[in-house]
């Protein structure tokens, strides 16, 4: 096909430069279109594996809590975002007896609207997490994992555990170029009832075609270590580094500060 457009598509995944077969797309198009569908669809209803994941991250070191939402399934997630903001009465106790000192940072793991994000990424990510907060020094609370949770559940886990700061890592809404990403959201001074103008947002996780797991984890480094010295996060909050971070940092496709 002799398109101005074709060479644009190596910038982008978005679908630009198609073609057409008479007045409709090529038949590869379509497919490839209804493969992408399939698999957001696939992303969003997949359960999680929580159990294998928080054996995984055992395995690295870390302690480790499950929590649980009222939520039933993946339906009722979808239907029900409330359900996904709140912790059942079980994990409230349970989250109220965690013996350990009030930490910088309580960090939480959710699939939320992607299984498929965390199963692929999850871990890899949390281990460039952690590592960057140590470096720092930046303490962590026992590391909960929520199935079926939604941004605004870290207020809840955060206030609990008494921490400076929740920061949430959820599987993104996925669209049909990728069903796979992860977000991270941090607050400052986590409470039920914080405004998303009060969260940083860290998007497009997802190696190799988005923000690399160490380009997310120091941004996420930063940002947390600013918010404690300043006391605030979300829209008071700017990403000011500049040329600060070496340029495998870096990476692409992040985006910092938005919802």
């Amino acid at each position: 096909m002799s398109d101005s457009w074709l060479a644009l598509r190596r910038f982008t995944q978005a679908r630009i430069a198609l073609g057409r077969a008479g007045h409709a797309l090529p038949t590869t198009a379509v497919l490839e279109f209804q493969l992408a569908h399939a698999q957001a669809r696939d992303a969003v209803h997949a359960p999680w594996d929580i159990d294998l994941f928080a054996e995984r991250v055992r395995s690295l070191g870390e302690e480790v809590l499950i929590l649980e939402t009222p939520v039933a399934s993946r339906s009722e997630y979808l239907r029900r975002p409330d359900l996904g903001r709140m912790l059942t009465e079980a994990a409230r106790a349970r989250l109220r007896q965690v013996q350990a000192d009030p930490a910088d940072v309580a960090l939480i793991v959710s699939n939320g609207l992607s299984s498929t994000a965390v199963e692929r990424h999850g871990l890899p990510l949390l281990q460039a997490i952690v590592r960057g907060y140590r470096a720092r020094g930046i303490g962590i609370a026992p590391i909960c994992l929520v199935a079926n949770g939604r941004v605004a559940l870290c207020d809840e886990i955060g206030s609990t555990l008494a921490a400076r700061l929740a920061v949430i890592v959820v599987g993104e809404r996925p669209g049909l170029s990728a069903a796979d990403s992860l977000g991270i959201y941090l607050t400052y001074g986590p409470r039920q009832g914080n405004s998303d103008a009060e969260r940083n947002c860290i998007s497009n996780i997802r190696e190799p075609d988005g923000l690399s797991y160490q380009a997310a984890a120091a941004k996420l480094s930063y940002l947390t270590a600013e918010a404690i010295r300043r006391g605030v996060s979300g829209v008071a909050l700017k990403d000011e580094t500049g040329g600060l971070l070496s340029e495998g940092e870096h990476g692409e496709g992040g985006l910092l500060g938005d919802l």
